[in-house]
């Protein structure tokens, strides 16, 4: 397998795996319609049907922005993932989980001249405008303006100089303009900025665009296993045995990802806020995880652009809000950080973890429990309570024993058939704050919702009794090679 240093490097991998990339030279508008090209290809997620998983696809020719490629879909299936991070599918979340242990922090690089900055657009350029620049664009006619959707934000703390790098919908709003959304209170870039503004400053920050695939897995990271201080850069480090490589900003004191495609530098600008759809002010934002075409925030944080740097030939990265991108940015940092809680807690009974699909990588998490011992009932519900610790945005938990593909959703839903009763099985966690993003954690919905964001957290447990297990013997067939039979198959 090729070293994968870069997003060129990881797409030179793709070309020699049949089935996991494709081209286009067809022309393709931005506006809307890339998007919903891929949603048919190769989106999967949480994406209105027919979509499927397919290959990452490259269009070449894209209206508006001749010479600039725009990719989709590199992270749109987890067994890409794995040829990207070299990997088992199944065994991504252990990856993480060991990764985000042993980090190896980034360094700045010795190049003077880094392939990031082999060309440079500085915002006092005469006809500087970044809608020009970057081919950024809308994933539905309805989104409330163009939006960059896989920008790498870093930043430092302007006190303590801690780093931390998170991704974040960024929606374009004019020649040097872009609004940017936080989540309240979960990110760390969002602490920092917060900061900076009490202290009446801005915060220098960079995006980096198109970059090592392993930065965009190990950004998806959140607290508590990431906490204020810890730079998941580290975990992108280890994942490659390499330290990543940064580059100081042209315009801003801040650093980005040496060898991105693109480089926006900037700053956050205190106490200056505008509506995110001001493009188009028809309501609406972009589509994320769950999803929906969510409602645009109405006070947004405007990141002043001052430069925009990039490699000779740059290739744009975009992706579908509620991809199976998103899964995979989202979901695998999910399940290492299950696995690091529940295995501190209760080592070697929490066997493997997959956040799913249709909870976008962040609602759902099945989790594959082995019970050995009599006194092992009850701790299954335990790791789940323990899941909920350790990612706050879990709103339900799917319990399985050890003999369930976690990863089949038929079989899944086989022990939900078999190993369930809804009146004894279901735990029901009411009034828990969640993740604001879920059009059903509104008092509309639910009147005893206090606030926007809040859920009832739930607990299917599908596992057997332990005193049970000799009655739930799934049916023993041959352990066999059936490759002696039909050698293709």
């Amino acid at each position: 397998m090729g070293s994968i240093t870069d997003l060129r490097s990881a797409i030179e991998l793709l070309k020699t795996i049949p089935g996991q990339y494709a081209e286009t030279e067809v022309e393709v508008d931005p506006e809307g319609e890339l998007a919903s090209v891929y949603k048919y290809i190769g989106s999967g997620g949480t994406v209105k049907r027919p979509t499927k998983e397919g290959p990452a696809l490259l269009f070449r020719n894209v209206k508006g922005h001749p010479g600039k490629p725009v990719l989709i879909g590199l992270l749109a299936s987890r067994k890409r993932v794995g040829h990207l991070l070299g990997c088992e599918p199944d065994r991504l979340g252990f990856l993480l989980n060991e990764s985000v242990r042993r980090p190896i922090n980034p360094v700045l690089t010795a190049d003077p001249a880094p392939p990031c900055q082999e060309v440079v657009h500085l915002a006092t350029d005469e006809g500087f405008d970044i809608r020009k620049l970057i081919p950024s664009s809308t994933n539905t006619p309805i989104d409330g303006g163009p939006y960059i959707t896989i920008g790498m934000a870093y930043a430092a703390d302007v006190e303590t100089g801690e780093t931390d790098i998170t991704i974040h919908r960024l929606c374009v709003h004019n020649e040097d303009e872009i609004a940017m959304f936080f989540t309240p209170g979960a990110r760390h870039i969002g602490a920092f900025r917060e900061k900076a503004e009490r202290l009446g400053k801005p915060l220098p920050l960079s995006i980096s665009i198109g970059v090592d695939p392993a930065i965009e897995i190990a950004a998806g990271f959140e607290p508590p296993t990431t906490p204020i201080g810890y730079d998941e850069l580290g975990v992108a480090g280890a994942i490659r045995g390499k330290a990543v490589e940064l580059a100081k900003c042209r315009t801003v004191d801040a650093r980005c990802i040496a060898n991105a495609e693109y480089v926006i530098e900037g700053e956050l600008l205190p106490n200056v806020y505008v509506r995110e759809d001001r493009v188009k002010e028809n309501g609406y934002a972009m589509p994320e995880f769950p999803g929906y075409v969510g409602p645009a925030y109405p006070r947004t944080p405007v990141l002043k652009v001052k430069a925009v740097t990039t490699r000779k030939n740059p290739i744009m990265q975009t992706c579908i809000g509620p991809s199976e991108e998103h899964v995979s940015m989202a979901g695998i940092p999910t399940e290492a950080s299950i696995l690091q809680m529940v295995e501190k807690a209760m080592p070697g009974r929490l066997k493997n973890v997959y956040a799913h699909p249709s909870g976008g990588g962040k609602y759902m998490a099945i989790l594959q429990f082995a019970k050995t011992q009599p006194s092992d009932e009850g701790r299954q519900r335990q790791a789940a309570l323990l899941a909920f610790s350790a990612f706050a945005e879990l709103k339900h938990v799917i319990l399985v024993d050890d003999d369930v593909d976690i990863f089949d959703s038929n079989d899944v839903l086989w022990a939900m058939n078999t190993r369930f009763q809804g009146d004894i099985d279901t735990i029901f966690i009411p009034g828990v704050r969640c993740h604001p993003l879920d059009p059903s954690e509104r008092t509309v919905y639910n009147p005893m919702i206090k606030d926007t964001g809040i859920t009832c957290k739930t607990i299917f447990d599908c596992t057997v009794p332990y005193a049970l297990k000799e009655q739930f013997v799934r049916a023993p067939f041959l352990d066999l090679d059936p490759k002696k039979w039909l050698p293709e198959g």
